[in-house]
This record gives C-alpha cells, structure tokens and sequence, in this order.
C-alpha cells in the first residue's frame, strides 16, 4: 500500500471542503476549514506521504496556487467546465470535494496551468489593459447611443472629439439627456488618460523580456500586441507541439459529421459527403482577436504564425500542467478584431 493521498478540495470565499482519499479510493479524512493561509497550510502539513492536490479553477486560483505549491508533491488546478461527473446527482461542498479527489485519483482532470512568478506583474498589466480598453470602447458605444435614440447622425469618431463636442452636446434639446452624455464624456476622457497610463506601463514592462523584441519581428504584431501575446501566453513550452497553441488560440479546425459509412452491395463504404468544418469555439478569446485583428491574412500570406514559437525561445520556463483559462475572465474588445 502507497502512502499517497489524493486531496480533492472545494474551495469557496469563506470555507474550503477537503477530502482526503487513499491509493485504494477510501475516504480517510474529511474536514471544513476557513479560506485563511494559515489554517490552509496546517492542515496540508498536518497529512503525511505524497500529497496529490486539486481544486477548481476559480477567482481564488492563483493565490492559493502559490500558497500550496510548496507544501504538496503534486498540484494541479483542473479545468470546472470539463468535469461533467461533477454535475450528476446531487450536489454539496462535501460531495463535490469528494468527487475531486476521486477523479484526481484516476486521473481525469483537465488541468489549468499556472506560469511562473517572472511574468505575472506583464500578465496582470495585460488583463488591466485589455479590462480598461473594453470599458473604453463601452462608453463610446454609450455615447453613440444617445444620439441614435433621438435619431441625430453620428457616424465616424468626430462624436468623440473634445473639440467638437459642445457642438454635438447642443443638437440633443432634452437637458436630462444632454447632461447624461456629458457625465459619459467625463468618463470617456478620464479613461482615456487610464488607458494611456496602462500602456505606458505594459510597455515598459514587456520590454524587459527578451522574447518581446522577437515578437515584435513579426509582421502585424507592433509593440502592443507583442506585449499582450507575451503576457497571454507567457512560454510556448507549456504546449507540447503547435497542436494545442492553435486550439488555444482559437485556430484550430473542428470537422462534426455523422453516418459516416453507408451499405453498397453488401458491403459498408465510407460516405463521400462533406463534413461541417469550422474554428473551435472554447478557446482564449483575446488572443484570437489579437491575431484576427492584426491583418489575419497577412499573417497567413506571410506564414508567420509559427514564429510566435521561436520568439519565446529566450524564454524556457519548464511547462507545468496545461494551457491557462483566461477566456473566461478577459473579455473581448474592438482593438483586436470582433468577436467571432
């Protein structure tokens, strides 16, 4: 009998769940603790053998991540939306504990990578960026809306212009409505400084890197976009051919058919009809519209999309897990394409 424990844990804002199984499947501790670091890290400390650890992928991730790495033999954060046993049944905090630990023990978890401590100040700059850049084009949207509603022409970027703008603020007759867009005036312009400030600092950052002045190599990726790539990939050694990059990155063909072989004179022959094809959909969203955005198609006439690879090549952090979940907390923007 292995010493290993397998720690399936249900972590939520206030409370964690823990179970702790052994190498043969029993249930050898069960225990509800508080989302403190100190009680996190006696109680993990308190086991003894191997320790194999999984919890969810979640807003508490990275910090407890960080917290547990040193303490455990294993650790991986798994991917919620593929642990569909997860959703059978009934469901609590103990079940589900429980049932991380289980499918950790077999191995049927999808994990979640989590990069180094050297980019995650590049990899927090970016999400603030791609974050203030959203909220940025939100308002225009909010002030362009205004004037459609009282059937006032605003094509083009002159609506947005400081110069102009008592111009346009005088063509809506309605005070209220006028005042409304000068509140969203004031918060376009106080966003616009944020948004400059942001990039100051995502530049001086990124340019500490030595992989950024590669990237930058590439057509259709400018300084920006190098920096934002970087801080979304961070290593492209965490995938073990360009394979997964391109699924991660929203590139990858998906075929769906159906009745594949018919009967012919007795015999089963593969159909001739024509599969659906299309781009896979669960994917990082930002850097699909990084590379849409940034002249798609010269990239595919140039075939440099494989160089994002060699760019990194200053860069070996070892790769641990898999590919990262930040489609779901990036949101999209217009600065990098529309939405697919």
């Amino acid at each position: 009998m292995t010493s290993t424990k397998y720690i399936g844990m249900d972590v939520h804002k206030e409370s964690i769940s823990i179970a702790v199984m052994n190498a043969a499947g029993k249930i050898v501790m069960e225990c509800v603790i508080e989302t403190k670091a100190n009680m996190i890290v006696q109680c993990i400390d308190g086991l003894r053998g191997d320790l194999h650890v999984t919890f969810e992928e979640g807003t508490s991730a990275a910090w407890l991540y960080d917290l547990l790495k040193p303490h455990v033999t294993k650790l991986i954060v798994c991917d919620p939306r593929k642990n569909a046993s997860m959703r059978e049944d009934s469901q609590n905090d103990k079940i589900d504990a429980r049932r991380l630990a289980e499918l950790l023990r077999v191995d049927h978890l999808s994990p979640v990578y989590h990069g180094e401590h050297g980019l995650r100040t590049l990899k927090e700059l970016v999400r603030s960026y791609l974050t203030v850049t959203k909220d940025l084009v939100r308002v225009k949207t909010r002030v362009k809306a205004i004037y459609r509603s009282w059937a006032i022409p605003c094509n083009g970027k002159e609506v947005y212009a400081a110069c102009h703008r008592a111009e346009w603020l005088e063509k809506i007759k309605e005070l209220g409505v006028r005042r409304r867009a000068e509140f969203y005036y004031q918060q376009l312009d106080a966003l616009r400084v944020l948004r400059q400030g942001v990039r100051r600092e995502l530049l001086a950052e990124s340019k500490k890197q030595r992989a950024w002045k590669q990237l930058c190599q590439i057509p259709a990726i400018g300084p920006i976009r190098a920096a934002v790539l970087l801080g979304i990939l961070q290593t492209p050694h965490r995938f073990r051919t360009k394979r997964p990059l391109w699924k991660y990155s929203g590139l990858a063909i998906e075929t769906c058919s159906s009745a594949d072989h018919r009967s012919i004179h007795g015999q089963l022959q593969r159909s001739k009809k024509n599969s659906v094809r299309g781009l896979n959909q669960n994917c990082n969203h930002d850097l699909k519209n990084l590379f849409k955005g940034g002249g798609g198609h010269r990239l595919q006439q140039t075939r440099s999309v494989p160089g994002v690879l060699r760019g990194f090549i200053g860069q070996r952090h070892e790769a641990r897990n898999g590919p990262t979940d930040l489609g779901q907390k990036d949101c999209h923007h217009r600065s990098y394409g529309r939405k697919r």
